[in-house]
């Protein structure tokens, strides 16, 4: 489980590192990237949470 956690607490960084360099440099490419990480991200950590809420009530 600490795993996952840093996995998704790693991910997050990466994906605030990407949009520093959107800010930085002015090139989509890392805004994309970004994009693409967050969403993924908040996606598999909200499927991992479910299943952890989903295993206490049952």
């Amino acid at each position: 489980m600490l795993v996952f956690r840093w996995a998704i607490l790693l991910l997050l960084l990466l994906a605030g590192v990407s949009f520093a360099y959107y800010a930085g440099t002015g090139q989509l490419k890392y805004r994309r990237f970004g994009w693409v990480v967050l969403k993924w991200t908040l996606l598999a950590a909200l499927g991992f949470f479910a299943v952890l809420i989903a295993e206490r009530v049952a």
